[in-house]
C-alpha cells in the first residue's frame, strides 16, 4: 500500500502530506506538480483551480465548485470560523450561525463607500460563496507573519485565522472636478498573525502574477490590480500622448508599482471614468509626462 508523500507546490510553495490519489494541492488548490506558465515578461498565468478541488486549514476545508462563475464551499468544524461581506452569501445550512463581525472606523467605511456589513461564519456547518461574476478564484495560502494588500472589491471570504485591517493607500490626483482616487480610497490588508490561514478573492477574467525585483516598476491600470505584497511602492503616472490640442482631454492615467514583491492583476478591467480637466496636483512620488 502506498504511503503519503511530502509535497512542495511549486506555485504557492506550502509543503503538504498527501495521499496517493490527491490531485491538487490542499493549501492553493493547483494541480499537484503544476507547470508553471510565464511569458517573456515575467507574467505567471496564475493556475486554474480545478472543479472540485479541495483546500485545507485547520480542521475545516473549502471546496472550489465550477470554473465559470466558481463557488467556494465550506464545510466548518466545530472550532473553526471564516468572515465575508454580506453580499457575496450563496446558501448555508441553518445551523451554520452567521454573526456580524465588529468593523472599527464604520463612518470613515461609510464615507468611501466600502460595505459596513461583514458577517463571520462559525461551525460546524456548511456555506457557500460566490462573487455572482465570472472570473477566477485565488486562493492565498498565508503563512504565520505574511500579510496581503487588496484592492477594494477583490475579497471574497477569508478563515479566522487570518486578521482583516484597511488602509489609505494615498494614491490620488486632482483637477477642477474635486480629488480623485483610482485604485480606492482604502485596501484591505490581510495578515496571518500566529498560525496559517487561507484567504479567497475573486478576480475578473483571468488573473496573472510577476514578481518584481528591487528596482523593477511597471505601468498598470488602476483597476487591474487584484492584490500586492506589502512592500510593493505604488504611486501614479499619467501620460499624455504628443501632438493634440486641449491634450489633458487625452491620457492615461497608469498605476506605477515598484518592487520588490509579488503583484497580480486582472485582465477584465473595469473602465476608469478620467475627467476632462487639468491635474492640479497628485500623491507624493507620481509623475505627469508627455509621449
Amino acid at each position: 500500500m502506498a504511503k503519503p508523500r511530502e509535497y512542495n507546490c511549486p506555485w504557492c510553495r506550502v509543503s503538504s502530506t498527501l495521499e496517493l490519489d490527491t490531485q491538487t494541492c490542499p493549501a492553493c488548490g493547483a494541480a499537484v506538480d503544476v507547470r508553471l506558465v510565464t511569458d517573456d515578461a515575467g507574467w505567471y498565468e496564475l493556475p486554474p483551480i480545478r472543479d472540485m478541488a479541495r483546500l485545507q486549514f485547520g480542521a475545516s476545508h473549502c471546496q472550489i465548485e465550477g470554473t465559470y462563475v466558481p463557488v467556494a464551499d465550506f464545510n466548518l468544524a466545530p472550532a473553526d470560523h471564516v468572515y465575508f461581506n454580506h453580499h457575496v452569501l450563496l446558501w448555508k445550512e441553518p445551523r451554520t450561525a452567521t454573526p456580524r463581525l465588529p468593523l472599527k472606523g464604520w463612518w470613515r467605511r461609510l464615507l468611501a463607500g466600502l460595505p459596513l456589513v461583514m458577517l463571520q461564519a462559525k461551525g460546524p456547518g456548511r456555506i457557500a460563496f460566490s462573487k455572482d461574476a465570472p472570473g477566477e478564484l485565488i486562493a492565498l495560502p498565508l503563512e504565520r507573519g505574511a500579510s496581503v494588500d487588496v484592492r477594494e472589491g477583490m475579497f471574497l471570504v477569508a478563515s479566522g485565522q487570518i486578521h482583516y485591517d484597511w488602509f489609505n493607500p494615498d494614491v490620488w490626483y486632482r483637477t477642477g472636478e474635486g480629488v480623485h482616487y483610482p485604485v480606492g480610497y482604502f485596501m484591505d490588508r490581510f495578515t496571518a498573525v500566529e498560525q496559517h490561514g487561507l484567504l479567497v478573492l475573486h478576480g475578473s477574467g483571468n488573473v496573472f502574477v510577476r514578481q518584481l525585483e528591487a528596482g523593477q516598476s511597471l505601468l498598470v491600470k488602476p483597476k487591474a490590480l487584484v492584490y500586492k505584497d506589502p512592500r510593493v511602492a505604488m504611486s501614479l503616472c499619467i501620460e499624455h500622448p504628443r501632438g493634440f490640442n486641449n491634450y489633458w482631454r487625452r491620457r492615461y492615467v497608469w498605476l506605477c508599482l515598484r518592487g520588490t514583491g509579488r503583484v497580480a492583476i486582472q485582465s477584465a478591467v473595469q473602465h476608469w471614468e478620467d475627467p476632462p480637466c487639468h491635474v492640479r496636483g497628485m500623491s507624493a512620488g507620481s509623475s505627469v509626462r508627455d509621449w
